[in-house]
């Protein structure tokens, strides 16, 4: 505020017109450098991330820039949290189970089975049927800014050996989310964490069988589908839920309008991915050569959807926050079924 005040006294002043070129290396100096890392690779953060991070970079210009890190580079994902709340990290793009958050909706984070179906459900759930107050109220309790929520793509299985019924999943070691290896492991999948830049090779090399982190998108992006032979089309959730994170004191630091400016662009970030997954989930269903497509008939999938109305009541039981919010996802879900088509179908 001082170099501000001060820069607005000499501009106004006949001191300030002679004083002007001197003014310029305070504002370099006072420029406000974050970085922030995101769980994303390269190839997947250049849609997930960097539009919407250039663009903030643009017009903040010489008061403030964002530089960028992805998966594992500053920390391991799972120690995001940890590092965001130390300041280690000034900002977070990630789901809340994969940065190992120590709230109480860390597990809705990512892929909680069966919650969304499309990737719309995400940002009326937080808008319109109050998850956003809780998960803000969730996070400023451990010193973090929850900035915003976002859609990602649903999550798909992508596999060596082709998956045409429940039997096939039995013993696959499968790379996925915390909370989605939780309630998969009851249908035989063993989970199987390994760092995100790793999948691809342990692919190749037969430690994993396959992967369930995400749409068929992210699988032609980052290279997934070159490794893989067989995409199925079920899915347990129609879109991630991800989020940008800030540490609590670098943002109270920000000036409101860089708060905003913030704020704007991670919205963007959201808007830009709300349309490129799903007309890539389509598009390379129906145009892409690299995977085959399977089904498990519906009758026998009901299954897989039964078992999780259980692991709603299962994660409800745990705490009285997880019961309000698994409420919030009972209540919207249901509102879908009765609204009917296009909103749920059957």
């Amino acid at each position: 505020m001082t170099t501000t005040s001060r820069r607005k006294f000499l501009k106004t002043t006949a001191l300030g017109a002679a004083a002007a070129p001197l003014a310029a290396p305070a504002i370099a100096q006072s420029k406000i450098t974050w970085r922030l890392q995101t769980y994303a690779g390269p190839a997947l953060a250049e849609h997930v991330l960097d539009p919407a991070i250039r663009m903030f970079n643009q017009i903040a210009g010489d008061r403030m820039q964002i530089e960028t890190y992805y998966s594992d580079q500053l920390v391991p994902t799972g120690e995001l949290f940890r590092a965001l709340q130390q300041g280690t990290i000034d900002a977070v793009q990630s789901d809340d189970d994969s940065m190992a958050s120590p709230t109480e909706v860390t597990v809705f984070g990512g892929y909680f089975p069966f919650g969304s179906r499309y990737s719309l459900d995400v940002p009326v759930l937080f808008n319109q049927y109050g998850l956003d107050e809780i998960w803000k109220a969730e996070y400023e309790a451990v010193g973090v800014k929850h900035v915003s929520a976002g859609s990602w793509d649903p999550c798909h299985f992508n596999t060596k050996d082709p998956i045409n019924s429940l039997a096939d999943l039995q013993g696959k070691r499968i790379f996925t989310f915390p909370t989605a290896g939780r309630f998969l492991t009851q249908f035989g999948v063993v989970p199987v964490t390994l760092p995100w830049e790793d999948i691809e090779v342990a692919v190749q090399t037969g430690e994993l069988d396959g992967i369930a982190w995400s749409g068929i998108t992210e699988d032609y992006t980052v290279g997934w589908a070159d490794v893989t032979n067989y995409f199925l089309t079920n899915n347990i959730s129609g879109a991630w839920i991800g989020h940008f994170f800030a540490n609590m004191d670098r943002w109270n630091e920000l000036p409101d309008d860089l708060k905003t400016l913030f704020e704007v662009c991670c919205q963007q970030s959201h808007y830009y991915r709300q349309w490129w997954y799903w007309g890539g989930e389509a598009s390379l269903r129906v145009n892409g050569t690299k995977m085959q497509l399977t089904t498990i008939p519906d009758a026998e999938w009901q299954t897989v959807e039964d078992a999780a109305v259980k692991f709603w009541d299962e994660i409800a039981a745990e705490s009285e926050t997880k019961a309000k919010v698994v409420e919030i996802f009972r209540k919207y879900n249901a509102d879908m079924a009765k609204a009917g088509r296009p909103y749920r179908y059957g």
